[in-house]
């Protein structure tokens, strides 16, 4: 028997549905944003972001980059599927979890009323975005599913 299996503490895994994983990605407070070119090269970049219902906003931040031709904004222009993941650890695993969001983008330009309102959410949220606005656009998420993945039932 393994050491995992003999521990009393070790439960089964659970598959989280919709709503649990939609809770717990809203709590979070950075995410991964998977991306995939045209020729299915995969690109993984951590964001910020803030939900409004089912629809994801994330923008692209001042912060220094290598390029203003971002690699995320190529794929999504050629394959607008996404997936956004957001976990957490600790070194007792049966305190595990995931939960990611599916979905299609949108690129907003700033001056779109969505875009603005996005940027209204990621500033409460994100209150470094007050003094320095992020200049590049907004990208939506409209989330077609929510799913996860916990290592133990909440006790």
């Amino acid at each position: 028997m393994s050491k995992i299996a003999a521990n009393s503490a070790y439960r089964v895994p659970v598959r989280m549905d919709a709503d649990a994983a939609r809770a717990r990605f809203a709590l979070s407070r950075v995410a991964r944003l998977a991306t995939a070119s045209a020729d299915a090269r995969p690109h993984l970049v951590p964001i910020v972001f803030a939900l409004a219902g089912d629809v994801l906003y994330t923008a692209v931040d001042g912060k220094p980059k290598t390029t203003t031709a971002l690699r995320r904004l190529a794929n999504m222009a050629a394959n607008p599927q996404v997936a956004v993941l957001v976990d957490h650890y600790e070194d007792d695993w049966t305190r595990l979890w995931w939960a990611r969001a599916d979905g299609t983008v949108r690129i907003l330009a700033l001056d779109v009323a969505e875009a603005v309102a996005a940027l209204g959410l990621l500033t409460e949220r994100y209150p470094g975005y007050a003094t320095q606005r992020p200049p590049g656009p907004v990208i939506a998420v409209d989330v077609t599913r929510w799913s996860g993945w916990v290592a133990a039932p909440e006790r």
